[in-house]
């Protein structure tokens, strides 16, 4: 082979690197953590699809309804994105702990008491401008989810108790106090089949992005995720965190404060969650009620496994599952599915999820070769 032929082939092995032998091996963490949750996904859709076969259905079309129902207009594009912004909130409510090896999943609970509290805000400075009311309707929000998360990582730290149980029950807690307080001292004498607390009040809402019909909670939501991601992956506070994760002991010979790491990633990830039922409140109900109990929460949980914890995928993962959920209603009206049927989905999609964690490291072609 001449030098001019050899050259010629360095060069092409330059630019496509998918031909060097090594590129699968070099790159398999990151194409595990794309393939094995797309494949758990396709086949959680392939198993429903045998359901819905069995139900006398056409699985084609029962594709075809979600697509069109989540991505198919321009209509239905807004619609999901609107659900998908407070998904991407609760996740990192779930995804933010597990950095430090805690599994949180009281995303919902905190959504709860967040929308609460910016509630009461908002009814206690109505007299004040509109931009200091939606101010303290933010940090109210935040502050309350926070405080709320964080007293499963206060029990974790300084009591030993399991977070994942503890996050669990305070999330029947705080719709505990939500149904006391909108059904007693807060309640709205106006509301006589739904209680309700009093309306913030037009003026107070935060409204949508100009030219859609989207809210702000999605730029909220956005925002969230971009600051997460720089917090957890370019900053030394960041990185203490994912080396507590990894080993606590070794975390603490090392100097590093567990503790207070443990405390505020609660607080962080639980203000998210607040923020989402601030959103919620000032974007969507106007006023609080039992309608802010949807399972937002729970199916953030959903996405931030999906999204192997990682802030930025959190983003797709939950426009996917926010197009799923827009998709529900289309679903029932033309293929006369169980208004439930989005739910079971989402479930088949969990346990596909943590069948699948089995398979990472296991698949020969991207292990590296020692």
């Amino acid at each position: 082979m001449t030098s001019e032929a050899a050259d010629t082939v360095q060069a092409a092995a330059a630019v496509a690197p998918s031909a060097d032998a090594g590129f699968l091996q070099r790159h398999g963490v990151t194409i595990e953590y794309i393939l094995i949750p797309s494949a758990a996904l396709i086949a959680a859709l392939a198993l429903f699809g045998g359901f819905i076969a069995l139900y006398g259905k056409s699985p084609l079309d029962l594709y075809y309804y979600m697509y069109y129902g989540a991505f198919g207009t321009w209509f239905s594009w807004q619609n999901t994105l609107t659900r998908a912004a407070p998904l991407i909130l609760t996740a990192l409510c779930t995804a933010l702990p597990a950095q430090l090896g805690m599994v949180i999943i009281g995303g919902e609970g905190a959504l709860l008491i967040g929308a609460l509290a910016a509630t009461s805000a908002a009814l206690a400075l109505q007299a004040m401008p509109t931009l200091v009311v939606q101010f303290a309707m933010v940090c109210a929000g935040m502050a309350g989810g926070g405080l709320w998360i964080l007293l499963s990582g206060g029990l974790r730290h300084y009591r030993g108790v399991n977070e994942t149980i503890s996050s669990l029950l305070l999330v029947y807690i705080a719709l505990a106090i939500l149904n006391h307080l909108v059904e007693g001292v807060m309640r709205d004498p106006a509301s006589l089949n739904k209680p309700s607390t009093r309306e913030i009040g037009a003026a107070n809402m935060i409204g949508s992005i100009p030219g859609t019909d989207v809210h702000w909670g999605l730029v909220f939501g956005l925002i969230a995720a971009i600051a997460s991601y720089v917090l957890i992956y370019h900053t030394t506070f960041g990185f203490a965190a994912r080396v507590a994760g990894g080993n606590i002991r070794a975390a603490k010979i090392v100097g590093l404060s567990v503790g207070k790491l443990i405390l505020t990633i609660c607080f962080l990830a639980g203000g998210c969650a607040g923020i989402a039922g601030m959103v919620e409140v000032a974007a969507v109900q106007g006023r609080a009620n039992a309608n802010l109990a949807v399972g937002y929460g729970f199916t953030g949980i959903l996405v931030a496994f999906l999204a192997r914890q990682n802030p930025l995928a959190i983003i797709p993962v939950a426009i996917l599952l926010g197009g799923l959920n827009a998709s529900g209603g289309l679903l029932q009206r033309r293929l006369g599915l169980p208004d439930a049927s989005v739910q079971v989905l989402q479930g088949i999609i969990f346990i596909s999820v943590l069948a699948s964690d089995a398979l990472y490291g296991r698949i020969g072609f991207l292990k590296r070769k020692s």
